[in-house]
């Protein structure tokens, strides 16, 4: 199924992997005092996107790793948004 070259995969992938990472950066910010205030554990989240996406354009799946880039900016936005809430 991964080795589709389509970009509803790339989509999916793209905001899955950065949402599992969200929530175990929410969990690790409620343990530990020290990161409270880390918003640089956020642009991680997102940043999970750009090892993906490389690893897709280097097997030649143009459309997966768009369907990522594409997502990528869905969750940036989000972030971005987040953080004028706060």
């Amino acid at each position: 199924m991964l080795n589709r070259d389509n970009v509803w995969l790339g989509t999916v992938l793209g905001l899955v992997l950065p949402g599992i990472a969200f929530l175990i950066v929410e969990v690790l910010k409620m343990n530990v005092n020290f990161l409270k205030k880390a918003d640089l554990l956020y642009i991680g989240c997102v940043a999970l996107n750009l090892l993906i996406m490389k690893y897709y354009a280097n097997r030649y799946m143009e459309s997966t790793a768009r369907g990522i880039i594409g997502s990528t900016f869905i969750c940036a936005f989000i972030f971005f948004f987040y953080k004028m809430q706060l």
